[in-house]
């Protein structure tokens, strides 16, 4: 099974702010959310991270072997990295929403996004059905997995929510993936 786990909280996500590829920390929240993960997940063999900070620190709970793979980086927002959400303006949002291959000026669209994304998932899945594998990353990179298991638009993105150390659990059933569990985050309670 594929384990995919978004990162802990960090200061910018408790202000509201889009991270992309700035190399944040974990908050104290953050650091509290990796131990209830490595609580929740023991014994993994195999843990795969993002190269940010926070998904590596978030990793380096599972595991002391943690591997780093840039395909699970996040969404780059261009020049929205290290805006508040909402300043973001309305017409962009609704551009963002209506066309999987919009990109923010400097960015990434969610349709490069998943032509990242799935190759590394793809590779991962012929040794996921042997034993678990760990993947921490972030929002977008996860919300990627979520239509690739599911066979559907990137558009499914903006209809789902994924809180920070979620567990979202993605098997196989006969040739393809199949989601088990998304945004599972009954371990931080």
């Amino acid at each position: 099974m594929l384990i995919l786990i978004r990162h802990g909280r960090t200061v910018r996500n408790a202000e509201g702010v889009l991270q992309g590829r700035a190399d944040v920390p974990l908050d104290e929240v953050g650091r509290d959310q990796a131990r209830a993960l490595a609580a929740a997940l023991p014994g993994l063999n195999r843990v795969v991270a993002s190269p940010l900070q926070r998904a590596v620190e978030t990793a380096s709970a599972l595991s002391t072997t943690v591997e780093i793979d840039d395909r699970f980086v996040e969404l780059d927002y261009g020049s929205f990295d290290g805006v508040p959400v909402r300043e973001v303006p309305a017409a962009t949002w609704e551009q963002w929403r209506s066309d999987p291959t919009f990109a923010p000026p400097g960015g990434e669209s969610l349709r490069q996004l998943s032509q990242r994304v799935r190759p590394a998932l793809a590779e991962l899945a012929a040794a996921a059905v042997d034993h678990d594998i760990a993947v921490v990353s972030h929002v977008s990179p996860i919300k990627a997995a979520l239509v690739w298991a599911l066979g559907v638009d990137e558009a499914v993105t903006w209809r789902s929510h994924l809180s920070p150390a979620s567990i979202t659990r993605v098997g196989w059933r006969g040739a393809g993936p199949i989601l088990l569990s998304f945004n599972d985050t009954g371990h931080l309670r």
